[in-house]
C-alpha cells in the first residue's frame, strides 16, 4: 500500500483517538479524519477509473452505496462493463469476494448454502453458500426465477442467513452488487418489488462517448486478454476494517433540518405525482439521506446540500416507482418523470 496520505488506512493515524483530548481539539480531529476519509475514497475512485473507462458517474454511485452501507442493482446491455466494475471494486478492496452466475436452473440453496450429510460423522453439516462474503456479485440476477432471487431477501436486509433453523451472520461489511440485462432481453425474469426495494440504488450503464470508447478499444486491444481490461494492476487501497470506519464518518456528516425535510418531501411527492402509478415508501427517504451523505463525503463536503439529494434521487427512486400505463404505452421513461419532479419540488434556499 502506498504511503501517500490519500491512500493510508483511515484509522492509521487514529491510534490515540480515544485518549483524553484538550478542549477544542475534537473538532480539529474530526475535520482531519473527514479529510483523510475523502482522500482515501477519491483515491479508490481514481483507481476504479483506470479499469472502467467512460463510466465515472456509475463509479461514484457505487462508492456512495458502499459508504452508505447499501446494495446496488446495475442495469445495462451486455458488454458495457457491469461485471468489470464489480471485479475492479473487489480488487481495490481487501476483503472477501464471491460471484454467483444466476441461471434459470440455479437453486436457492446454491446461493445461501445447505445441510450435507457427512458419512464419517453420520451427522448433517452446514455448508455455507457463496453469500458468506464481503462483496457479493450476483451476475445477471434476472436470469433466475423469482424463487431463487428471493434467496437474497433475508441477507440483504438482516445481514444473516437462516439455515436449518439457525440464523448465521454474514461477514461485515456486506454488499450485494447485482447486474441485470434490460427486462426486454430474451430469457429474463423481472425482480419482485420486495427485492427491488432492498437495493439502495439502481444504476444504468449507458454507451460511452466516442473518445472514451476509442480509449477503451485502444487499451483492450493492447491487453493479453481477448476482450476485457485487466484489473490485476489495480492497487488494493481499502482494507476490510476501513469500510466500517468510513461508513461511520459518513453517517455522522451533518444535515440541516430543512435539507432533511426536502428529502422527505421529494419522496412523498412521488406518491401522487402525475404519471406515476405508485410512488416510493419511507425506505426511499432513508436511502436518499444516506446516499446524499455519502456523496457529500466523496466530493469533500462537510455537510449535506440539496444538490447532493437531487444528484442521488434518480438512482434511489427509479426502481421504487412505476410509470402510469398510459406513459408506458407512449414510450416514456421513468427518469423523465423523476426529472420533472426534481425540477418542481422546491428546494431550501438557505
Amino acid at each position: 500500500m502506498s504511503e501517500d496520505s490519500s491512500t493510508q488506512p483511515i484509522d492509521q493515524a487514529d491510534a490515540n483517538e480515544h485518549a483524553p483530548a484538550a478542549a477544542g481539539s475534537d473538532g480539529r480531529a474530526a475535520a482531519s479524519q473527514l479529510q483523510r476519509a475523502t482522500q482515501l475514497v477519491q483515491a479508490v475512485r481514481d483507481e476504479l477509473g483506470k479499469a472502467l473507462i467512460g463510466q465515472q458517474a456509475v463509479i461514484d454511485e457505487v462508492l456512495c452505496a458502499l459508504l452508505a452501507g447499501g446494495h446496488v442493482l446495475i442495469e445495462g446491455v451486455p458488454g458495457l462493463g457491469k461485471t468489470l466494475l464489480v471485479r475492479a471494486l473487489a480488487r481495490c478492496f481487501g476483503g472477501q469476494f464471491a460471484r454467483i452466475q444466476f441461471t434459470p436452473d440455479l437453486m436457492p440453496s446454491d446461493v445461501t448454502g445447505h445441510a450435507v450429510y457427512d458419512l464419517a460423522s453420520e451427522q448433517f453439516k452446514l455448508r455455507h453458500g457463496p453469500v458468506f462474503t464481503n462483496l457479493l456479485l450476483a451476475d445477471e440476477i434476472n436470469r433466475a426465477p423469482a424463487k431463487t432471487q428471493a434467496a437474497l431477501l433475508e441477507v440483504m436486509q438482516e445481514r444473516q442467513v437462516t439455515l436449518e433453523g439457525n440464523a448465521l451472520p454474514v461477514p461485515r461489511p456486506f454488499m450485494v452488487l447485482a447486474t441485470q440485462n434490460p427486462i426486454d432481453q430474451e430469457g429474463t425474469y423481472p425482480l419482485p418489488e420486495a427485492e427491488l426495494d432492498r437495493f439502495m440504488l439502481k444504476l444504468r450503464i449507458d454507451y460511452p462517448e466516442h473518445e472514451q470508447e476509442l480509449e477503451l478499444v485502444r487499451q483492450v486491444t493492447r491487453s493479453p486478454r481477448s476482450d476485457m481490461l485487466e484489473v490485476a494492476a489495480l492497487r488494493p487501497l481499502l482494507r476490510e476494517r476501513d469500510v466500517p470506519v468510513l461508513q461511520k464518518i459518513c453517517a455522522e456528516l451533518p444535515i440541516d433540518a430543512q435539507v432533511l425535510d426536502y428529502a422527505v418531501r421529494l419522496v412523498r411527492a412521488s406518491r401522487d405525482w402525475p404519471g406515476l402509478a405508485f410512488g416510493a415508501g419511507p425506505r426511499a427517504s432513508i436511502a436518499l439521506v444516506r446516499c446524499a451523505r455519502a456523496r457529500a463525503l466523496l466530493h469533500g463536503g462537510e455537510f449535506v446540500t440539496p444538490d447532493d439529494l437531487k444528484a442521488c434521487a434518480p438512482a434511489v427512486l427509479r426502481h421504487r416507482v412505476r410509470l402510469a400505463p398510459e406513459l408506458e404505452i407512449e414510450g416514456r421513461d421513468v427518469d423523465q418523470v423523476l426529472a420533472q419532479l426534481l425540477d418542481q419540488v422546491a428546494a431550501p434556499r438557505s
